[in-house]
């Protein structure tokens, strides 16, 4: 083959290889690879519903939609053997209307020391010391009455200083400062200690609930004095006497024989002032302290039936 045709030749072989190419680029793409079905599912979008999206750094602006799951609003429950405490709201019960005085016209009275009780004694079984007297009583009364939806005020004025037996006289003048102010209350109540008389009948405690509870007694002034004749303005002592006997009837019927029977006396004890002036003793000096406030829940659930039953 001479120079001439091997130039065609190489010529020839060329032309073929880019007719060739441009076959090739003309022709379908099929390569006949099937993918296999389970590999599809496995990376399917929805087995990513619960795991993270990793995006690729290839395609940076490829849109991934991912469910977002709202953040709980409580605290998740604690592992192990913790517990979650869950706190309930509980509706209150309407509160009763009323108003209730509560004063010591013998603010000093006192009951049996008992060991540990460091206070100093005025004379025997009575203290300046609230926390020992009768307003240490009355304060437990008042926070009960409180409890149950009362407005009370608890007047702690020492009355007895400077003289005991004039006392009555500065407690009516407490009475009638708030009457000229225009207070009015539903009950007045002078709280007192009664005086342990030896040979007297009866235990001088009741037991009840695994306490032992100081017994009490309501005292209703007629206002008739000494003489029969008596005082010029005198209680309306039937009306005190109704509230009295009611609210006996109904210690009584919490725990029988809590309450002695009401006593009627010839003096007014600042009952005149209003109708619902009451005096009530609180056990007795051979009492204690304890034994007196454990009989108050008892009077305060008392009054309040009485003067708003169910």
């Amino acid at each position: 083959m001479d120079m001439l045709d091997k130039k065609r030749f190489v010529v020839l072989l060329m032309l073929m290889f880019v007719v060739g190419v441009c076959v090739g680029l003309l022709l379908p793409k099929n390569s006949g690879f099937e993918p296999d079905p389970a590999v599809v599912a496995a990376f399917s979008a929805g087995s990513f519903e619960d795991e993270e999206v990793n995006m690729p750094t290839e395609e940076p602006f490829t849109l991934v939609a991912v469910t977002h799951t709202p953040e709980p609003t409580t605290s998740p429950a604690p592992a192990g053997d913790a517990f979650t405490l869950e706190v309930i709201r509980e509706e209150q019960p309407a509160k009763k209307a009323g108003r209730i005085l509560i004063y010591h016209t013998h603010t000093y009275e006192a009951y049996e020391k008992q060991p540990g009780m460091d206070y100093e004694e005025t004379t025997q079984w009575r203290t300046a010391n609230h926390d020992y007297n009768m307003v240490r009583v009355g304060g437990e009364l008042a926070a009960l009455l409180r409890g149950l939806g009362f407005e009370v005020v608890h007047d702690t004025t020492d009355f007895e200083p400077p003289v005991l037996d004039s006392a009555y006289t500065r407690s009516l003048d407490m009475l009638m400062m708030r009457r000229q102010r225009g207070e009015s209350f539903d009950l007045c109540i002078d709280l007192h200690r009664d005086a342990y008389i030896n040979g007297q009948s009866g235990a001088n405690t009741v037991a009840f609930g695994g306490q032992e509870l100081a017994r009490l007694m309501f005292l209703i002034g007629k206002g008739e004095g000494r003489t029969g004749q008596g005082f010029a303005e005198k209680p309306d002592w039937e009306k005190n006497l109704f509230y009295a006997q009611q609210i006996t009837d109904e210690i009584n019927r919490q725990v029988p024989g809590l309450c002695k029977n009401v006593m009627l006396k010839s003096g007014r004890y600042n009952q005149h002032v209003s109708v619902g002036c009451v005096l009530i003793e609180v056990g007795n000096n051979r009492n204690s302290l304890q034994e007196a406030l454990c009989s108050m829940p008892y009077l305060a659930d008392a009054i309040a039936q009485v003067l708003f039953p169910d």
